[in-house]
């Protein structure tokens, strides 16, 4: 048995892994997702969230759990688990990069997404007034997101994207040992629309061979084959 520290991306919160918890626990696994500052059921406002706040929510959760986890981030997820690492790797038994920008020296995640040869989230961003975050197309976010999931999965996300915080994607993870030395795992996911495959690929590409993994799944494997899905972090546990 292994204990999973579920991390969504942005816009997104715990509901998004409401089917892969019960899919990992199914193969005697414990599972837990969380809300990032901001998200889903969390009160932090839009202005206040930083990376930083993002990893301190993440090493609190790791503290309550009975022991070290294998912590999982999704897309910008991938940014706020290696923060998490910096700040205290000791409860972390492996970071999982799923679809996920995995942090290169002195680059923002903003930064890190402009290294792609395509950029097709780009137009999806809409700038909120505020000029703190943003939100996404929703007339684009079902076909970058969700092309695979079944309607009414569609609409229960699209229910539930909430505003994202600029801060988060702005600034680096200062990197050291403390998150580099960690096992690492990395899923790449040959259908997304949003992370080009071959910038997924590139990502893993420093993550060793045997420890990549590969779902043919849009940007939401979670609600598409979470079964495929938990059968694949149980590989890596295992």
């Amino acid at each position: 048995m292994a204990r999973f520290l579920l991390i969504h991306g942005a816009g997104h919160g715990t509901w998004c892994w409401t089917k892969t918890i019960p899919a990992l626990q199914a193969l005697g696994h414990d599972a837990l997702a969380i809300d990032l500052p901001s998200h889903g059921d969390d009160p932090t406002p839009v202005g206040e969230v930083t990376l930083e706040a993002y990893g301190a929510a993440i090493t609190e959760a790791l503290a309550r759990l009975d022991g070290p986890a294998i912590v999982v981030g999704h897309s910008m997820g991938g940014y706020a688990i290696t923060q998490a690492a910096e700040m205290d790797p000791s409860r972390i038994t492996r970071l999982v990069y799923l679809c996920a920008y995995t942090p290169w020296p002195g680059l923002s995640l903003a930064e890190m997404r402009h290294q792609a040869d395509v950029q097709p989230l780009l137009p999806a961003i809409q700038m909120r007034a505020d000029g703190l975050s943003f939100t996404f197309d929703p007339e684009m976010a079902p076909e970058l997101f969700y092309h695979d999931c079944a309607p009414d999965d569609v609409a229960f996300a699209l229910s539930r994207i909430n505003p994202q915080s600029v801060q988060p994607s702005s600034v680096p993870v200062a990197l050291t040992e403390r998150s580099q030395d960690l096992p690492r795992s990395y899923i790449v996911c040959t259908q997304d629309h949003t992370i080009p495959l071959s910038f997924q690929r590139k990502m893993a590409a420093r993550t060793a061979p045997q420890d990549v993994y590969t779902l043919e799944s849009s940007h939401s494997p979670f609600l598409s084959m979470p079964d495929a899905l938990a059968t694949c972090l149980h590989q890596i546990a295992t």
